[in-house]
């Protein structure tokens, strides 16, 4: 798939992750894309990490730097890219072959969408003796705060900023809802845009939402549209389900309590 009106920057955010990498790697390769350039940041690996990423050649640019969390990450790739558009993949996840294809049309037929979002699957190793390096999926694809599953366009970082380096767990809900209050316009097809694999290395697995920072971030955000709105937390905006990818908003969705 070519395009003259779309270059992609993909940014992957590696730390230790020798065992996954190479894989992320592939499942954005093989959509065939171009043009397109993929931004390998290793923060501050200690594994192989390094030695794998630079066996890539041509359109794979990797940098090292000293552990400063996945904010950090994903900003010093934002600083490295070069596209018009913005997507990100974390290395242990992986892109269905049809991403790039469904997201772009969306965003090609709707001008003003700054956003395209989709459903996220998630993954896991098959229990089974006989593939137990096959991937297989659980649970209903589902809508989730996930960079992954998005792409974007480039000024809307410009509009929002970077991700809060200060986060080292929901940087991504947190940029979604200052987006969100700021009435960025989003889409979201109702098709799996990114397969997210569970595992025990996961930086995510076993840990509960007060970890997670998402109760403090969703306060952050009620006290700034307080804030804004004299003392009552404004509603936000929220987004747009669209059946195809050439489609016209069907749906609109959010949970007006948060």
């Amino acid at each position: 798939m070519q395009s003259d009106q779309f270059f992609v920057s993909v940014i992957i955010p590696v730390y230790n992750g020798e065992a996954f990498l190479a894989e992320a790697v592939e499942s954005v390769r093989q959509l065939n894309y171009h043009p397109l350039e993929i931004l390998i940041v290793d923060d501050g690996s200690t594994d192989g990490t390094a030695v794998i990423a630079k066996n890539f050649q041509g359109d794979v640019r990797y940098v090292w730097q000293s552990n400063s969390g996945p904010s950090a990450a994903r900003n010093t790739g934002l600083k490295m890219a070069r596209g018009n558009i913005i997507a990100f993949l974390d290395a242990d996840d992986l892109w269905p072959n049809n991403k790039l294809e469904i997201q772009l049309a969306c965003l090609a037929a709707n001008p003003s969408v700054e956003i395209v979002g989709g459903y996220i699957q998630y993954m896991r190793r098959s229990e089974s003796a006989t593939d137990t390096q096959l991937l297989v999926e659980f649970a209903e694809p589902i809508v989730s705060f996930n960079l992954g599953g998005a792409i974007f366009r480039r000024p809307v970082f410009d509009r929002i900023g970077l991700f809060d380096e200060k986060l080292r767990y929901s940087e991504d809900v947190d940029w979604f809802m200052r987006a969100w209050e700021k009435g960025v316009s989003m889409l979201v097809l109702k098709q799996v845009t990114l397969f997210y694999r569970r595992h025990l290395d996961s930086m995510t697995y076993g840990t509960n939402l007060h970890d997670l920072n998402f109760i403090k971030i969703l306060k952050k955000s009620l006290d700034r549209r307080r804030q804004q709105s004299n003392g009552s937390a404004a509603p936000l905006p929220g987004f747009s389900y669209v059946d195809e990818p050439t489609g016209k908003p069907t749906v609109n969705h959010f949970e007006e309590g948060l």
